[in-house]
């Protein structure tokens, strides 16, 4: 039954279940109707999102091993579960003026199902695709970041019309179907399955694959350095991203004199980059490999922060932001393949998981560090100097991570060569 699926199909599954819980990034669509219609201040409102990105990441660490051991259909399962009545809770709460609960459902409930679903369907994907990893993961995380592009009028329009707990009830009961329906299908292959003529090719010569460098469990994986360092690399990207995100139309506003309404079509256009460059980086790793894309994020990051201070024009201005925006899309398109890369798939979600805590750290250390430096400064300026030295410290990280690499495969080829010899010498 498993070896009838198709893969491409497997691949649609894993963008429903992505969309869905991506919705989570449309909350602001929320904030000024709830406090409207409630009397709760936009700053309450704001921590059930705060809640829900923190447990995203934190969960899918705490949930990693679930999903190694219950597979992606369970796990899709109980994300439908928890994000669906997180959703549909916010509802009730909405609905019997309950902050406090409005906080569990939205916030606890959806930020739970928001980390498992996640990582549920990633290894999977994987799996499916071992000759276009870094393609099959950017395809379910740009469905991630596509989620809120189709949420966000959704939900404008149903809560004109039906109000705002209807437009919970109506979407937490969308998302739990259409998370059900993806939980449906979804499934790993059987053991060592290729795609159709993958093995021939490889015979023949036409096809290399890159063998990964390891095959290590969670536990393992978190005691070498290569772990950190994809760990610290993730880390300084997801902050300054979500940094960007954060202040993107004051800054744009005071810095390069963009208009409101020109502020907010650059915050629109910034989605799109977000969800393009999680597919674009993601399919041009499977070409250059995922060591020289972070690298290249880095370089082009780097870029970006010394030149942005004295950039005036507009236009030159927002291409720098969206460049910024589309490496922190990217960052979390290839960590799933990187992971693959460095790790094996053994235990490749739980691996995964662990290193999106970096997802909930940079939420907050991002966004922390803007406001900081703006309410003493009153300027944004010096904001991009320590991004630079972040960003150069990133850098360095990932030429570091190269060398480790090339080491460690080195130390391979000399223990396979050692075998061979001793083999020869039995022999003789």
């Amino acid at each position: 039954m498993k070896g009838s699926k198709n893969r491409w199909l497997i691949a649609l599954a894993a963008i429903a279940i992505q969309l869905s819980i991506g919705a989570a990034y449309a909350y602001s669509v929320y904030t000024t109707p709830i406090s409207e219609e409630m009397g709760w201040s936009p700053k309450e409102i704001t921590y059930a999102f705060t809640i829900m990105m923190a447990l995203g990441g934190l969960s899918a660490a705490f949930f990693g091993g679930f999903v190694e051991k219950k597979g992606p259909r369970k796990s899709a399962i109980l994300a439908a579960l928890l994000f669906g009545f997180g959703q549909a809770g916010a509802g009730f709460a909405v609905q019997i003026d309950s902050l406090v609960l409005f906080l569990l459902t939205y916030g606890l409930l959806s930020g739970m199902g928001l980390g498992v679903g996640y990582i549920a369907p990633i290894s999977t994907l994987i799996k499916w695709f071992p000759d276009r990893r870094g393609m099959a993961t950017g395809m379910a995380v740009m469905g991630f970041g596509a989620g809120a592009l189709i949420t966000a009028p959704m939900a404008a329009s149903l809560m004109n019309s039906v109000g705002v707990s209807n437009t919970f009830y109506i979407l937490g009961v969308s998302y739990f179907i259409l998370i059900i329906l993806g939980a449906a299908y979804i499934a790993p292959p059987p053991e060592g399955w290729m795609p159709k003529g993958m093995q021939q090719a490889i015979d023949s010569g036409k096809k290399v694959m890159k063998k990964d460098l390891a095959q290590l469990t969670a536990k393992e994986a978190v005691k070498t350095r290569r772990f950190w360092m994809v760990w610290s690399m993730m880390l300084i990207n997801v902050s300054a991203g979500i940094m960007i995100i954060s202040v993107a139309s004051p800054m744009s506003q005071e810095l390069a004199g963009l208009t409101a309404a020109g502020a907010a079509t650059l915050v629109g256009i910034m989605g799109i980059f977000n969800g393009g460059g999680r597919l674009g980086w993601a399919a041009i790793s499977d070409y250059i490999g995922r060591p020289a894309v972070f690298t290249t994020f880095f370089v082009l990051q780097l870029i970006a922060f010394i030149l942005l201070p004295n950039i005036t024009n507009i236009l030159v201005f927002q291409a720098f932001i969206l460049i910024i925006v589309s490496c922190y899309g990217g960052g979390f398109s290839n960590l799933p393949a990187f992971v693959g890369d460095l790790f094996g798939t053994k235990q490749l979600g739980a691996i995964h998981g662990l290193l999106l805590t970096t997802w909930s750290m940079g939420g907050i250390i991002g966004p922390a560090i803007v406001s900081q430096i703006r309410e003493r400064t009153d300027s944004y300026i010096p904001v991009f100097y320590v991004f630079t030295v972040l960003i150069s410290i990133a850098f360095v990280i990932s030429l570091l991570i190269r060398k480790d690499i090339k080491r460690v495969e080195g130390n391979y080829e000399e223990s396979r060569q050692a075998t061979g010899l001793d083999l020869q010498s039995e022999n003789q």
